[in-house]
Parts: structure tokens; sequence; C-alpha cells
């Protein structure tokens, strides 16, 4: 049956292995997770070289991947055959090819560990995935949300086995945004630079990925909130100065996210720090920066914003016909924000 990444991960860990894996998702991460967590375990080192077989979707197609998975294992238990870029496999959306897909699936060689990375979206309801739901098991990958990214971002390093502050996971999350594998590897690379006894912070963050402490959509995003107008123009001119680096893309959708946030914490009942955490779904460490934004922006200002947010957006896109530079777009909504 189709389960999720962290379950597959979990089975894995404890050497669960099923005959047949179809992964799935526009999301990489756990596609890539899951194949290598395969490759380390379901093969001894010393025997992959006659029992481990890596394929390539555009260099073979699914007669050629089903002649390995029917061979048996050389003097061994099993055998892996890993087939990457599985969605350009010649041949995998031919309903020919999908019935051998099919008849395999419904009957898998039991010592062979045959595993399809698909990095697309598939079809659960085609009856070849229906199979290998039947004898062996779909993931599929999707891409996260970015209001689930803080709580993954403290999953992942309380797996880690290192501690993270709020305002780190902020930094990580509205800097990177949701490129799981990126977050993963700016998580790796702080550990490795910290002390056994040490956690991450926002001066790790800082100091160990090249995110501005003082100059960053997270710092921005502050300034806002407490109407500093000083602060939110520094802030506007450092990012219209390196627009390369700090596109206004990402940081309207931040601030969009932000205001909705805030205008749901204006029509909540419960104003209580555990009821509106539930609300807005954030950690309860910044439900007072809400209510503090809350303070200093009334709910029809809130209106407002968000309309001068959606009216950037298609000036940015070039929806009204003209192109205008990034930075002054920037700064003309700051002041429309904070004024």
């Amino acid at each position: 049956m189709a389960q999720t990444p962290d379950i597959i991960l979990k089975e894995l860990k404890s050497k669960k292995f099923r005959p047949l894996y179809f992964l799935h998702g526009d999301e990489p991460y756990y596609i890539d997770s899951i194949a290598e967590e395969l490759e380390n375990k379901v093969v001894p080192e010393s025997e992959r070289g006659f029992n481990q077989f890596v394929l390539y979707g555009k260099d073979t197609d699914v007669a050629g991947v089903l002649s390995y998975a029917r061979r048996f294992p050389f003097m061994a238990e099993r055998q892996l055959v890993l087939v990457k870029e599985a969605h350009r496999l010649n041949g995998i959306e031919q309903k020919e090819q999908q019935q051998r897909l099919e008849d395999y699936a419904l009957n898998p060689v039991p010592s062979t560990v045959l595993v399809f990375c698909y990095h697309a979206n598939a079809d659960e309801r085609k009856s070849y995935l229906k199979a290998c739901n039947a004898n062996g098991v779909v993931v599929q990958s999707k891409k996260m949300y970015d209001n689930k990214l803080p709580d993954w971002v403290g999953a992942f390093c309380q797996h880690e086995g290192v501690k993270i502050s709020p305002k780190a996971v902020q930094m990580l999350v509205d800097n990177i945004g949701n490129d799981l594998k990126r977050l993963s590897n700016e998580i790796r690379k702080i550990m490795v630079n910290l002390r056994v006894d040490e956690g991450i912070d926002a001066a790790a963050v800082e100091k160990f990925v090249g995110i501005s402490k003082e100059y960053n959509v997270f710092e921005f995003q502050k300034a806002l909130m407490h109407r500093d107008v000083l602060k939110a123009n520094q802030i506007a001119a450092f990012f219209a100065s390196n627009s390369k680096d700090n596109p206004l893309a990402p940081v309207l959708i931040i601030l969009f996210g932000f205001f909705s946030k805030l205008l749901l914490t204006h029509a909540a009942r419960d104003k209580s720090e555990k009821g509106l955490a539930a609300e807005l779904g954030v950690n309860p460490y910044f439900v007072k920066d809400y209510l503090l934004a809350a303070r200093n922006y009334p709910m029809a200002k809130v209106v407002n914003i968000i309309h001068y947010l959606r009216e950037c957006d298609g000036r940015l896109k070039g929806l009204d016909g003209t192109s205008i530079p990034e930075g002054e777009l920037l700064r003309e909504l700051v002041f429309k924000i904070v004024h």
C-alpha cells in the first residue's frame, strides 16, 4: 500500500525491505533519501560488484530493467536494481510497457529489490502502479507547504541530535525556502562547524550559511512588524543594491504569508498564546510578534497592505505594461506599509 516517506525510511533503518519501490513526486529530497538508504542497506558492500545495479532511464527501457530484475543474485541473499530518472525510461508512458511492469509487479522476484526513482508526479490510478502497491510500495514525495517548513527543520535537527533556536529556524526557512535538500545540507554544514555541546542559533546561521543577521527577510519582516521606518528602509535599500541575492518575489511571498496570518490574528476569538499558535500554525515563540503587529496595524490597514502586496506582485510581473526596477518597487511598498 502507499506509504509516507518517513515510514519507509524508518523501515529501511531496521532493514525491512520490499521487493518493489516506486518513488515519485515533485520533491526530490525524499526520493533521493530513500534511494540512498536502499543503496547503503540492501546489499553488503562486499557483494555490490555482482548484486547491485544502478540504471538510468534515458539509457534503458522497461524490458531492459525487467531483465535485470528477473536475474537471481550471485551467491547472495538479494540484489538491488535501482532505476534513476525513471520518468525518462523509454516506453514508460506506453500502455504495452506499463502492462509489462504490471505483470512483473504482480509476481516480483523475491530476491530482487527493484526501485524506480520517478522525479515527477505519477498517476496512482494506473493499473501498473496499483500492482506495485499490491506487492511493493508506492511513495509520493510532495513539495512541502511553506507553513510546514519550520516544523520540518525542527524535526530534522532533532533527528540529527542538535538543538536549534526558533529564530535560526525562521532565518533558514525565510532565506532558503522549501528546497529540502538545500535546507538539510546547510544544517549539516553548520553542525560540522559546531562544538559537540553547541546548538544552532542565529549567529551560527549568519556565520556558516552566509545569511546576514541584520539584513535578511526575517529582520525585514521584524522591522515592518515594529513599524520601524528607519530599519525597514535600510534593509530595503540593502536588498535593492543586492537584488541578485535578494530577489523581490520571495520577499513578497513571505510578507504576504505574514500579513495574511496577521489578518487571522485580528479575527481570532482565542487570542491566548496557545490558541493563536494553533490558529496561525506557528511556533508559540512567535505569537507575541503577531500580537505586537496587530497593535501596530489595525485590521483595515492589514487589508490594505495585502492589496499593496498583490499590486506590487502584479507590477513586478509587468502586468501593468511597465518595467520598474525591483528596488524602486520595494521602497514604494515599504512606504505604503509603514505610513
